[in-house]
């Protein structure tokens, strides 16, 4: 995006976002619903066709919050019913899937699709941190200066200074402060 487009694009669009920092950069977005309740920190990059969704429903407001110099990569989709906060400096690669929430589908004489999205447990994305391709992170938070490996599926949190991998993501190095080094796990 050059400087041309940014500008109109933050003339044109930023007033509708809870927040906007400068510098935003959003790329041919595929669908941004719930703008209200969306904030951007500064130099934020959103690839192309990237789906951001914060969904009210009934008295609660959703927050759904970018920090600064995050990178989203193409075809991410980042749903927020209550609270998804990823941090500053955080890596998201492309095909991502980030979600406080599910679908009910406990009644099984009605269709899942028919049944109503049902608030799982806020997401935390800690600042530094690198979400790889294809992850999905559902429910659980990671920490900083994480790394969640190609393909993974996080439905538990991940402590801070950790390299998760697998279905579900598991530890598999944690970062040793005294010895300054990854230890596998």
């Amino acid at each position: 995006m050059n400087t041309l487009q940014r500008h109109w694009f933050a003339a044109f669009f930023a007033h509708t976002f809870k927040q906007f920092g400068k510098k935003v950069a959003i790329l041919n977005p595929d669908i941004i619903e719930g703008e209200r309740y969306i904030s951007l920190g500064d130099y934020v990059s959103i690839n192309t066709k990237v789906w951001l969704l914060a969904l009210r429903q009934n008295d609660t407001l959703p927050q759904l919050v970018i920090g600064e110099r995050t990178t989203i990569g193409r075809f991410a989709h980042i749903v927020a019913l209550r609270e998804v906060m990823i941090g500053k400096n955080v890596l998201i690669a492309d095909k991502v899937y980030i979600s406080d929430n599910l679908h009910a589908y406990e009644d099984i004489a009605q269709p899942i699709m028919d049944q109503p999205i049902v608030f799982k447990k806020s997401v935390k994305i800690g600042d530094n941190s690198w979400i790889g391709e294809n992850v999905s992170v559902i429910g659980a938070s990671i920490g900083k200066h994480c790394i969640i490996g190609a393909n993974s599926v996080v439905t538990n949190d991940i402590p801070d200074y950790c390299v998760a991998v697998g279905t579900p993501a598991q530890v598999i190095k944690r970062y040793n402060s005294t010895t300054n080094q990854w230890i596998n796990v």
